[in-house]
C-alpha cells in the first residue's frame, strides 16, 4: 500500500511532508514496546503505537521503516515531526484505536510483520 492508501484506510492524517510517496508497504507491526518492534519487525514494515516518544522515531530509522502510525488520536510532538522529515519517515495519527487500525489495514492486504 502507498501512504495515502494506508492514510485513507484508516481515515488518518499525514504529518510529514518529506517522505516517498511511491512507497509500497506489505507488513505492519502494531506494539507500543520498542523492543518486540526490534524483535518482529521485516523490512519494508510500518510501525503502529499509541506510544508519543523521540525512541518510537528513532526505532523505525534503526529498523528501516518508513511509515508510523500513531493511534488512538495521539499526535507527535513538533520535534518528533521535524525528525521524521529528516529521516524520510511518514507519520500518520489516527483516532482509530490500535487493534482497529491494525485490522483496516489487515483487511487491505497488510500483513503482520511477525508472521513466519
Amino acid at each position: 500500500m502507498k501512504i495515502s492508501e494506508i492514510a485513507q484506510a484508516i481515515n488518518g492524517e499525514i504529518l510529514t511532508k518529506n517522505h516517498d510517496n511511491e512507497l509500497d508497504i506489505k507488513s505492519a507491526c502494531s506494539a507500543d514496546l520498542m523492543s518486540d518492534v526490534m524483535a518482529f519487525s521485516k523490512e519494508n514494515a510500518m510501525l503502529l503505537t499509541g506510544l508519543i516518544n523521540p525512541q518510537v522515531v528513532r526505532t523505525a530509522e534503526m529498523m528501516d521503516m518508513k511509515v508510523i502510525v500513531f493511534v488512538r488520536g495521539k499526535k507527535p510532538t513538533e520535534s518528533m515531526i521535524e525528525l521524521a522529515e529528516e529521516k524520510g519517515i511518514a507519520l500518520i495519527a489516527t483516532e482509530y484505536p490500535l487493534f482497529e487500525a491494525s485490522g483496516r489495514l489487515y483487511e487491505k492486504g497488510i500483513q503482520g510483520s511477525g508472521e513466519n
